[in-house]
């Protein structure tokens, strides 16, 4: 089972930059880490699925002693979290909840996930739950970049007249 979509995962990680003083370029790196590895995997035929190695929750433990030594790993470190949660959420909320096993990659794997590719799972995502919830984040996204657009301060414009 596949996730939202890509470009969601670096919207997301470069809003949480503007509410963390961390690193918005390695946060969106991070955020893109799982599916640049795991995509090309799975299209090239070395694992069946296209959730595994960068999905699974268990890097965690590589990735927590190496963050608290570096704000960049660290940076990328949430930003592949929030990927993680992300996907983990999609599929709970397309009433697929079996499929968040992903998370426990190698160690446990959904019991019927959704091998799709992603062309078919462009067409089988459209129109679901998450789908367009997925829209809603963007419209949102999308809002409050107009209505903040030219004002410095990220928590809004100054309502006192100062």
């Amino acid at each position: 089972m596949h996730g939202v979509l890509f470009p969601t995962h670096l919207l997301a990680a470069w809003l949480i930059g503007g509410q963390v003083r961390l690193s918005r370029t390695w946060l969106v790196v991070g955020a893109a880490l799982p599916d640049l590895v795991d995509k090309p995997l799975a299209m090239l035929g070395v694992v069946e699925l296209f959730h595994t190695v960068g999905h699974s929750a268990l890097l965690a433990a590589l990735l927590i002693p190496l963050a608290s030594r570096s704000p960049g790993v660290l940076a990328a470190a949430v930003g592949w979290s929030s990927h993680l949660l992300l996907d983990a959420g999609h599929v709970v909320v397309n009433g697929r909840p079996l499929d968040a096993l992903f998370l426990g990659w190698p160690l446990v794997v959904p019991p019927d996930p959704l091998a799709l590719g992603p062309v078919p799972f462009l067409l089988q995502y459209l129109f679901t739950p998450s789908f367009w919830l997925e829209l809603l984040i963007w419209a949102a996204a999308g809002w409050t970049l107009l209505r903040y657009r030219g004002n410095p301060d990220p928590v809004g414009p100054d309502l006192d007249g100062a």
